[in-house]
């Protein structure tokens, strides 16, 4: 007899993606497939995997057989930067960056500890950005190219790129911070409000009571009013995804207000 299809999930992420011999939890092997099948339906277009030490390899995988077993209906890649290893959506990651060339939906922020307050960044460095973007849309296209594979695997660095703002662009946010990386970590945010959005969705294909976290990212409050039409532009496209696809329901987007002493970006 078949094993159920959670039970299934489970066995594959406690097989592949052991770290120092102790595997994933069965909540935590959920919660992991959800994020992928989540990039694979399209709610996202990529996700930056941090439930263990698991390398590539073992990631890669991994996927593999999350593929066999859920017979997912797009190209997967799983995209090695700097010792960060993200699943993305690879002709949706193409098209979310090619989009992200012409026209700016992405509100880049400035958070470098010089300022007194964050503030959107200048002409001057978004157009950087952008330009380490176009080196990121370069390598993904090539291998976009190769129609030949439903899996597949590179790594990409290079050392003038923030990988803060390149993660926020990466994962699908409204909003990326931005800061002098070589020069220095620190930022303006401490003790700075910020309005923090979580987006979460019941992953129904598994059960009506397992609610998965698609999203969760933080913009400065006082640029909250300046940033709303491009913010309800973002939950209005999310949401109509979500009613594209059957794997998940019940799209949940709440946000609150928090001030930290420190953030690490």
């Amino acid at each position: 007899m078949a094993k159920p299809f959670p039970q299934l999930l489970v066995a594959a992420a406690q097989h592949h993606l052991s770290a120092k011999k102790k595997g994933l939890s069965r909540s935590a092997s959920l919660q992991l497939a959800g994020e992928i099948l989540a990039v694979a339906a399209g709610l996202k277009p990529a996700f930056l995997y941090d439930y263990n030490l698991a390398g590539c390899s073992q990631i890669l995988s991994y996927v593999q057989q999350l593929q066999t077993i859920s017979e997912l209906g797009c190209r997967l890649h799983i995209l090695s930067i700097a010792d960060n290893v993200l699943i993305i959506n690879l002709d949706m990651t193409v098209q979310w960056l090619e989009t992200l060339q012409l026209d700016n939906k992405i509100a880049f922020i400035d958070v470098s500890a010089a300022r007194t307050s964050p503030g959107f960044c200048e002409t001057a460095d978004i157009d950087s950005i952008k330009k380490h973007i176009s080196e990121l849309l370069s390598h993904l296209k090539a291998l976009a190219a190769d129609l030949s594979q439903d899996l597949s695997s590179s790594a990409v660095f290079s050392a003038e790129w923030n990988l803060c703002t390149l993660f926020g662009v990466l994962l699908g946010y409204p909003a990326a911070y931005s800061f002098p990386a070589p020069k220095s970590f620190d930022n303006c945010l401490s003790l700075a409000p910020l309005r923090v959005f979580t987006v979460q969705a019941t992953f129904c294909r598994i059960s009506n009571d397992l609610r998965v976290r698609l999203y969760s990212f933080s913009v400065p409050e006082n640029l909250c009013s300046v940033m709303k039409t491009g913010i309800d532009e973002w939950c209005e496209n999310l949401q109509d995804a979500c009613r594209s696809q059957k794997d998940f329901s019940d799209l949940c987007i709440t946000t609150e207000v928090v001030t930290l002493e420190a953030v690490a970006l």
